[in-house]
């Protein structure tokens, strides 16, 4: 639908809201209390990216939450998005979505009709994927606010987690990296048409397919990136496996254009953030290219999956470029060469 609304003007902060630092949510999470379940198969204590449950029958469900505000203006493609990042989740655990509930806030005097291409486009997505939207929340509030709670089948009880990584296994990219480049300078009027197409059409693509594939690699560790950008999932990864682990940056696929969008200083907030953060863990070999620096730890929004594979596996099989490997070393850090 045509409309003149500007969706990310209706976000004080500019659009999608930044993570919590991974730091700063750890330490939140410390005094909250924690309820012993054997049931409970995986949870956020090791920031994999959606619970895992054991039923009394035996079968094991998924569940995860997403949510932020617009990251582009047309509505219907925010929908998309959104759901695409949510359902994403599900994905990076190896698992099949099925059903979600909605949640939306939608500021006061937002026409009924923008609301309604916010939630076609979250259908259109969900629907492409199997999932059956049953229901939701949505409130007024001074900003916009749209994604899904997605609950998922884990096939025969097997399921992905991000502690299963070993020294020598390759790392794979999905999707190419990005789109909160793009989503910033789509804000700032700062990218060509193509640019903005081309980074939309990635954020909206679900990782059905990539899933799809890894299931037949069989991967050791799988994460999605999204806002704690590629290094600062990746450094969850090796954290939680107890290894460290290589990138290469000049494999590094890349949204066409956003690299010269970085070299122009068109460079979200939360990307910048993430940056300072992984100082604590990441080095960067000498003449390393500044701009790749910044895309590795760039934002993502809707990412693709980053899976650790056996050193073995044929790279021609899997689902985007070999961007690394996990190495022994010190535990959580990763190196840039």
């Amino acid at each position: 639908m045509a409309t003149p609304i500007r969706m990310t003007q209706l976000s004080s902060g500019g659009g999608c809201a930044s993570k919590l630092p991974a730091a700063a949510l750890a330490e939140v999470l410390q005094g909250v209390p924690h309820r012993d379940d054997p049931n409970v198969l995986v949870s956020g204590a090791t920031f994999d990216d959606a619970a895992v449950i054991r039923l009394d029958d035996g079968s094991t469900l998924i569940q995860t939450i997403d949510a932020f505000g617009p990251v582009v203006d047309d509505p219907f493609d925010y929908g998309r998005i959104a759901a695409a990042n949510a359902i994403s989740d599900v994905y990076a655990m190896g698992g099949i979505p099925r059903f979600a509930l909605a949640i939306m806030a939608i500021p006061a005097g937002v026409e009924a009709a923008v609301t309604t291409e916010i939630l076609r486009g979250g259908a259109a997505t969900a629907h492409a994927a199997g999932v059956s939207i049953v229901g939701g929340h949505t409130v007024t509030a001074p900003e916009p606010l749209y994604g899904l709670a997605v609950t998922g089948i884990a096939p025969g009880g097997s399921f992905w987690v991000n502690s299963g990584g070993r020294p020598g296994d390759l790392l794979c990219l999905s999707k190419p990296l990005g789109s909160g480049i793009v989503a910033n300078a789509m804000r700032k009027d700062a990218a060509p048409a193509e640019v903005l197409a081309a980074g939309v059409e990635v954020m909206a693509m679900t990782n059905a397919a990539a899933a799809d594939t890894l299931r037949a690699v069989g991967p050791t560790a799988v994460v999605d990136v999204t806002g704690f950008g590629l290094v600062g999932h990746l450094h969850n990864l090796v954290r939680e496996s107890g290894c460290a682990a290589e990138l290469e940056l000049g494999a590094l696929p890349l949204i066409p254009g956003v690299r010269e969008l970085v070299e122009a200083d068109v460079i979200p907030g939360g990307s910048r953030r993430n940056r300072a953060a992984a100082a604590a863990y990441m080095s960067a070999r000498d003449g390393a290219v500044d701009a790749l620096i910044t895309l590795a730890c760039d934002a993502q929004t809707s990412g693709g999956l980053r899976a650790a594979v056996p050193a073995d596996t044929d790279p021609s099989v899997l689902p985007g470029p070999v961007i690394g490997r996990l190495v022994a070393g010190a535990t959580g850090t990763v190196a840039l060469i």
